[in-house]
């Protein structure tokens, strides 16, 4: 068995995927009438820009955007870390009525998305919530599916799927990896 790290999306790819998924949030939503991004922090927080940057791109206007921190919604907090990392929430804006779409890098078993859902409710009460990943490894504990996929990517559970971004790791690739065995 090989050790290796496999490439499966490189930078055309992911541009490819977020150009596509564009237009098809504004196509579901019929334009930007109270439409909203929100970037899972952190790895959702850069494709959230990325989506806004494409979509002012071809509407003309800027979506507004928010970063949303669910370190607090986790429901496996205390297994995974003792003294966790808070980052912060910005939405300066109202959520009540809008249609929010909710962005993140890998929809793996939706646990992390339940928490994002938790979290935004206790910012208002939109009129829907969509979901954006890059990708979706499938493996759901919970029954939560995206509305709007960059590719699907079956892995074994003992499969790392990492999404590297030039913004925090240098260079755009979506890469899995034998699970590292400690």
């Amino acid at each position: 068995m090989k050790n290796k790290k496999r490439i499966v999306m490189d930078a055309e790819g992911i541009d490819r995927s977020l150009t596509r998924i564009a237009y098809e949030i504004l196509e579901k939503n019929k334009g930007l009438n109270d439409l909203v991004l929100i970037g899972i922090r952190t790895g959702g927080v850069y494709l959230a820009y990325r989506l806004r940057k494409k979509i002012a791109a071809i509407e003309g206007i800027e979506v507004p955007l928010g970063i949303l921190d669910i370190t607090l919604y986790r429901d496996d907090l205390s297994r995974i870390n003792k003294k966790p990392r808070i980052g912060k929430t910005e939405i300066a804006f109202s959520l009540d009525n809008m249609k929010v779409v909710l962005v993140d890098d890998v929809l793996f078993t939706g646990r992390t998305i339940r928490a994002a859902m938790d979290a935004l409710i206790d910012f208002g009460r939109p009129r829907l919530i969509q979901l954006a990943v890059l990708i979706d490894r499938g493996h759901r504990e919970l029954p939560i599916r995206a509305d709007f996929v960059g590719k699907n990517l079956p892995s074994s559970l003992w499969e790392d799927v990492s999404v590297n971004l030039t913004e925090k790791n240098g260079a755009d690739e979506v890469v899995i990896e034998p699970e590292t065995e400690e």
